[in-house]
């Protein structure tokens, strides 16, 4: 995720569950009541607050139109927000985080969103003057328990259920004998390895030079055996594995359906698209530059991403969501009104695209189905 130059706050409409509470988590060390909180109760999704607008796209190659069917919609479900990312569906619902305001909400078809968990990146003793205190990207692994990218915590840590009061595991925090930057994104293998990246958007200032920043690399990690990891127990630090060390600012990360390859985008100072061919120790070699997007002037970067059943990637981008084929070339883009930061698959079949945005989250329904979240074993 990247949001350096971040707007002043937006003030706050539409969803009214939020407003005073979620800006405090930004302004204001958290307390030791607002850490034991309980969720608040659902707050209903009025229709006035639903938008449908049509799907416009910008068309690179006729092979978008299998993919975004004609007179397709986009749908806002939610709103209110300061800067959404993370999404993952889990139990018919869609978790995301706001990471401005330290929190993962839950959003359920019908019932509207909740908060889920505050604070869920920084929970430390002085004040936080920065402006992204939350958790970042967040995915599940093949016992269903959710896996978040801590962001400000900088840290990765794992829920045992899905229940905010659930104990939690910590699966990293140090490289080397030195705290990680602030994880970004997560993605699991189907050995039950954990690959995650490490920028600085989560320090206070997000540069290189923060005062708080131990390791010189902003790296790609791997955590081997991730999902046997015991719950409770400390990381297996010495294990974590440092992939990718020439990125100055990795952010979203996917594997192709058939896991030989890993993507990871940058997205900054070159918004570029990166290929990696998956070793079978988990490594990582052959990187290849799939796209560069960097004199696109529109608003964004490259952000988080998924793929789809026929390996084609779904990325946040300038303008947008980037619909690439697996070998890289650009198919289309969602064009989104906001900044994007991240997508996730949900529905039966799976061809329901959510979209993280600046204040809002959005649908689309699409023709190929997204590869599932949870792998098994190849």
């Amino acid at each position: 995720m990247n949001r350096t130059k971040l707007l002043p706050l937006l003030a706050l409409t539409g969803i009214g569950f939020l407003p005073l509470s979620g800006m405090a988590a930004q302004s204001a060390p958290v307390s030791p009541a607002a850490k034991t909180a309980k969720t608040p109760k659902a707050t209903p999704l009025h229709a006035t607050l639903l938008k449908t607008t049509p799907l416009e796209v910008d068309k690179r190659d006729p092979a978008i139109d299998r993919i975004v069917p004609a007179g397709a919609t986009l749908e806002r479900i939610a709103t209110g927000f300061t800067w959404t990312e993370g999404p993952v569906w889990a139990g018919g619902s869609l978790y995301f985080a706001d990471i401005p305001a330290n929190r993962i909400h839950k959003w359920t078809p019908g019932k509207g969103v909740t908060t889920f968990l505050a604070p869920s990146g920084y929970k430390g003793p002085h004040h936080y003057n920065g402006i992204e205190p939350g958790s970042n990207g967040m995915t599940l692994d093949a016992r269903g328990r959710l896996t978040v990218a801590g962001h400000a915590q900088r840290d990765v840590y794992r829920l045992e259920s899905l229940d905010p009061k659930a104990p939690v595991t910590l699966l990293a925090d140090t490289f080397d004998g030195k705290r990680l930057n602030s994880p970004n994104d997560v993605v699991y293998k189907s050995d039950g390895s954990l690959y995650f990246t490490d920028p600085p958007y989560g320090l206070e200032s997000q540069k290189d030079n923060d005062a708080e920043k131990r390791l010189q690399v902003n790296g790609v990690y791997r955590i081997p055996q991730a999902l046997a990891h015991k719950p409770g127990t400390a990381p297996d630090r010495a294990g974590l594995q440092l992939l990718v060390t020439d990125l100055p600012r990795p952010n979203g990360i996917a594997f192709s359906p058939d896991e030989k390859y890993l993507y990871v985008n940058n997205s900054e100072p070159q918004k570029i698209w990166m290929r990696y061919s998956v070793q079978p120790d988990g490594t990582l070699t052959d990187a290849k530059q799939l796209y560069d997007a960097t004199n696109d002037p529109r608003p964004g970067n490259p952000d988080g991403m998924k793929v789809d059943v026929e390996g084609n990637i779904y990325s946040a981008g300038p303008g947008g969501v980037w619909i690439f084929s697996a070998e890289g070339k650009p198919l289309g883009v969602i064009l989104i009104s906001e900044k994007v930061a991240n997508v996730a698959w949900a529905g039966a079949d799976r061809k329901t695209l959510y979209i993280t945005a600046s204040t809002s989250v959005y649908r689309a329904h699409l023709r190929i189905a997204g590869e599932p979240l949870i792998q098994t074993a190849k």
